[in-house]
């Protein structure tokens, strides 16, 4: 299994989680990150873990090749679009070894975002070029599958839809306090795509008293805390870049508020879930129709106007149990169901 690296992400904490949780009496995982151990943010001490302490993913190609040589692997998974496209190449030259590819974002809409890089011609290269000598296509929710499938239909007989887990550290939250302000989080990387700005403005109508709690870092944040003072509620927010308390910190919230315009599929929000807290949610691609079932774990809304006055009428009129709220996604998308999809697509695979 092989990562860029083991900082805080999506796509790292669901591949370090995997490593540590595959059933190790059928399978013995090694799990290769490009990077350094110092800049790890995930567990990796179950699993057996090297690193290339590589700066780039680019840097990592010749000591990945040669391991794999070494290893003789019968079967290799990655992560992320540009080490996907690596592990794509390589599985054209190395047919003795599996490869399985697990997409992280739907392309098409989030290269839209200016904070990210486009490549998409190189991609589509890669993805007509490569990735048919590719085992398996793992995409994380519908949305994305049927977005990857309309791009590259000739890929579709590799393409599965394999949801995130829920691991075992969000448990059900015990009860909260009843007179005080409503206590709201978002979590999730600071970058145009995740909607904060349109959060801020949303929150700054709200007629009921607020704390907002926001927990990422990335190239908006000054962009963020300026729209807050400029709103006039920066001393309703706290801004924390990075914590190993997230559970906690949804624990104690009230809702969860969700604003981006394209996900993979939003980890932090089954993980609000988890614990009992619901979601309200922005519509957008990636997985939200999966996971938001409305009036029962949280709402999913179209427009600002809805947002604010949905938000509004369930601070006023109490619906949601947390018992239920959690349910519903454990159901899902539940540590040993998910384990279990992974498991069979390995054996199919080798």
């Amino acid at each position: 299994m092989v990562i860029p690296s083991l900082k805080a992400g999506g796509a790292e904490r669901v591949m370090s989680f995997l490593a540590n949780n595959i059933n190790s009496e059928k399978f013995q995982i090694h799990l290769v990150v490009i990077g350094f151990p110092e800049n790890s943010v995930y567990n990796f001490e179950y699993s057996k873990t090297i690193f290339l302490n590589k700066h780039r993913v680019r840097q990592g190609i010749f000591p990945l090749i040669q391991l794999i040589i070494r290893e003789k692997p019968v079967l290799v998974m990655s992560s992320l679009a540009h080490l996907n496209n690596i592990v794509s190449f390589l599985s054209f030259f190395l047919r003795k070894t599996s490869f399985i590819v697990r997409e992280a974002n739907i392309d098409r809409i989030r290269s839209t975002f200016n904070d990210v890089k486009s490549k998409k011609g190189l991609s589509i290269n890669f993805k007509k070029w490569f990735y048919p000598s590719l085992r398996y296509i793992i995409c994380q929710s519908e949305d994305m599958y049927d977005a990857f499938v309309q791009e590259h239909p000739h890929l579709k007989e590799k393409v599965k839809i394999i949801n995130n887990p829920v691991n075992d550290d969000f448990k059900l939250k015990q009860g909260s306090a009843k007179e005080r302000n409503k206590r709201l989080i978002t979590v999730g990387a600071l970058h145009k795509r995740k909607g904060h700005l349109r959060l801020l403005s949303s929150v700054s109508q709200l007629t009921f008293p607020f704390e907002y709690v926001i927990i990422g870092d990335g190239p908006e944040k000054q962009v963020l805390m300026d729209y807050a003072v400029e709103l006039g509620i920066l001393q309703h927010i706290q801004f924390i870049s990075f914590t190993k308390e997230v559970a906690r910190y949804l624990s104690q919230s009230d809702f969860f508020l969700q604003g981006s315009f394209v996900e993979g599929f939003p980890n932090a929000v089954i993980e609000s879930c988890a614990v009992g807290t619901p979601v309200i949610a922005f519509e957008a691609p990636g997985g939200l129709n999966e996971i938001i079932l409305n009036g029962k774990n949280g709402h999913v809304f179209k427009t600002e106007t809805e947002f604010i006055n949905g938000l509004e009428h369930y601070a006023e009129t109490p619906t949601f149990i947390p018992s239920e709220v959690r349910d519903i996604v454990i159901k899902k998308f539940g540590k040993n169901k998910i384990l279990q999809h992974y498991e069979q697509l390995f054996l199919e695979s080798i």
